[in-house]
């Protein structure tokens, strides 16, 4: 429900989105799809190899166990208010509009420079499909890249309901063919594998310090971003204020089991040398090596739909998002037009459609596959860490009158969203020293950016920036007490 904030602050041209429309089924699948699991296997395996060698499942594990506490934030965050601008609205109401507006820019950020790595393989994916040889080719793949890119935007801006059955399709063949693989490479890696299990590769000692750890953690945080695109779907669900945050949880354990199977998968029969020459293609690589000839090509299907799917989800969250600071005066007001019949947020879809072509154009001719992955992946971490450690404390002070009434509130909505949104602001400080200047210059310089367009409609006079915190300064009655989101 829009707050009076929102009604008063609402462009005139504004006819809202399409309201109970998606499921809690439907946010679960764009929960999945948003961290699009076969895409991060495939993409992110090297870079989670480089930074801490065997400790891949390690690294899944420790970051997931907090990622999980900031999914939990997300649900209890939902229920206070459904808004498409998710942890933007959320943490300028409670803690302060500046912080507000700095994790909505992360996540716009973080965004556009997804689409650009994430439309890198799926141009080069589908041509491997059928030439491994011309997936090299640069023109090709931008070629093939932006046109799928192109088709995801149509899609976007045709409806979220048209965008739901898309993803039915594509995030269910996708998990299917994932399922498949994980028992045939475990039972592969069980019996032909490169070395054996170890349980260390779930302890502390194949991190390099505190400064490996973080890296580590850099990555995982990667790997499971995305889920909380079912929060900027909030305002067009059916029950927003359970479906939304459970669609979030549920997406979390889902991709967990999917990544610590693959990774051990991976450890089981890749050597580190194999990881490192096919940093873009690991998932393929370990199909051919699971079900020669056909395994490879069947993964490659699976990354392909994926990478597809996850773009989708990534121009969804972007759009929600500037669609509510449209909404709030804190960017410019035409973000914020509505389709009059498909009642999508069009123009600012088509925006960031153009800036992210470009930006994808461009980035094919300045450096390799490899490169260009491990930066961008690097880069949005950063940004990650920032917008869900700003949510994980923001339900602490959102439910600071209910923690101690109960042990479950005091776990749920306390004490483990703060340690997730700790180990975010950890993992974002201990990693900047030892990032390449690149990393850091994107990440860093890409949140930097954002205070032009904060300073400039804060002099302008923007409401937003006057609010005062007013979210969960008052529960709703029939909030308390909560025990369970779930519920």
């Amino acid at each position: 429900m829009a707050t009076s904030v929102d009604r008063a602050l609402a462009p005139e041209s504004e006819h809202g989105l399409r309201a109970n429309v998606l499921s809690l089924f439907d946010s679960v699948v764009m929960a999945v799809a948003g961290s699009a699991p076969a895409y991060t296997i495939a993409a992110s395996t090297a870079s989670l190899f480089v930074a801490v060698g065997l400790a891949g499942p390690a690294a899944l594990l420790y970051c997931g166990i907090p990622m999980l506490g900031i999914a939990w934030a997300f649900s209890y965050l939902n229920r206070l208010e459904s808004n498409a601008g998710a942890s933007y609205a959320w943490v300028g109401r409670v803690i302060h509009p500046v912080f507000g507006f700095i994790a909505g820019w992360s996540l716009v950020i973080s965004a556009t420079i997804f689409m650009v790595a994430g439309s890198l393989p799926a141009g080069s994916v589908t041509i491997a499909l059928f030439s491994n040889s011309l997936a090299n080719n640069t023109g090709l793949v931008t070629l093939i890249g932006s046109a799928w890119f192109v088709v995801m935007v149509v899609l976007v801006i045709m409806g979220v309901r048209a965008t739901a059955r898309a993803q039915w399709i594509m995030s269910g063949i996708e998990v299917a063919l994932l399922l498949l693989f994980a028992v045939l490479a475990i039972i592969h890696g069980s019996t032909h594998g490169h070395v054996a299990f170890s349980w260390s590769w779930f302890g502390f000692s194949h991190f390099n310090g505190l400064a490996g750890f973080a890296a580590g953690g850099l990555v995982a945080a990667f790997y499971y971003w995305g889920w909380d695109v079912s929060s900027n779907l909030n305002e067009e669900m059916k029950d927003s204020r359970r479906s939304a945050g459970l669609g979030g949880i549920i997406g979390v354990v889902i991709v967990f089991a999917l990544f610590e199977i693959f990774t051990i998968a991976t450890n089981l029969s890749l050597s580190g040398k194999t990881i490192s020459n096919n940093a873009g293609d690991v998932l393929a690589v370990l199909g051919q090596t699971v079900w020669p000839g056909l395994g490879g090509k069947l993964l490659v299907v699976a990354v392909m739909l994926s990478t597809v799917a996850t773009l989708e989800t990534t121009l969804i969250q972007v759009t929600r998002t500037l669609f509510a600071m449209a909404r709030d005066r804190t960017v410019p007001a035409a973000f914020g037009w509505i389709h009059p019949t498909r009642r999508t947020p069009w123009l600012a879809t088509v925006v960031i459609a153009i800036v992210s072509l470009g930006l994808f154009i461009g980035s094919n001719y300045i450096g390799s596959l490899s490169t260009i992955m491990s930066d961008a992946i690097g880069a949005i971490g950063l940004q990650i860490a920032v917008y869900y450690g700003l949510a994980g404390l923001t339900v602490v002070i959102a439910y600071r009158k209910l923690l101690f009434t109960s042990v479950g509130n005091f776990l749920m909505m306390g004490l483990w969203p703060l340690l997730g949104a700790a180990f975010m602001f950890w993992i974002l400080g201990e990693s900047i020293p030892s990032n390449g200047a690149v990393i850091d210059w994107v990440g860093l310089g890409g949140l930097a950016l954002g205070f032009i367009p904060m300073i400039v409609y804060w002099i302008k006079g923007s409401a937003y920036f006057r609010q005062r915190p007013t979210l969960g300064s008052t529960v709703p009655d029939d909030l308390e007490p909560v025990a369970d989101p779930a519920v």
